[in-house]
């Protein structure tokens, strides 16, 4: 299990896995949104929620693909 969860870091916090724009815009989505919601009801679902859902679907995928090697979902591996 340690080892699995190592792998997971590594590709989370793999500097070429995302290009540079894209976790920008992803970023300033993210804090803005949670800006504007800020001292509102749904903050704490916003802040953890979306994060949360986020890694459970990229671990469900990464188990159903057997680390991204099988095709599944929609998506065609070759």
């Amino acid at each position: 299990m340690k080892k699995v969860i190592k792998r997971e870091l590594e590709v989370m916090f793999d500097k070429d896995a995302q290009p540079v724009g894209f976790r920008i815009a992803k970023w300033t989505a993210y804090v803005g949104l949670a800006y504007l919601l800020r001292g509102r009801r749904w903050f704490w679902t916003w802040v953890v929620g979306l994060p949360g859902a986020g890694m459970i679907m990229h671990l469900i995928y990464r188990w159903k693909t057997n680390g991204w090697t099988q095709s599944w979902g929609g998506w065609k591996y070759n």
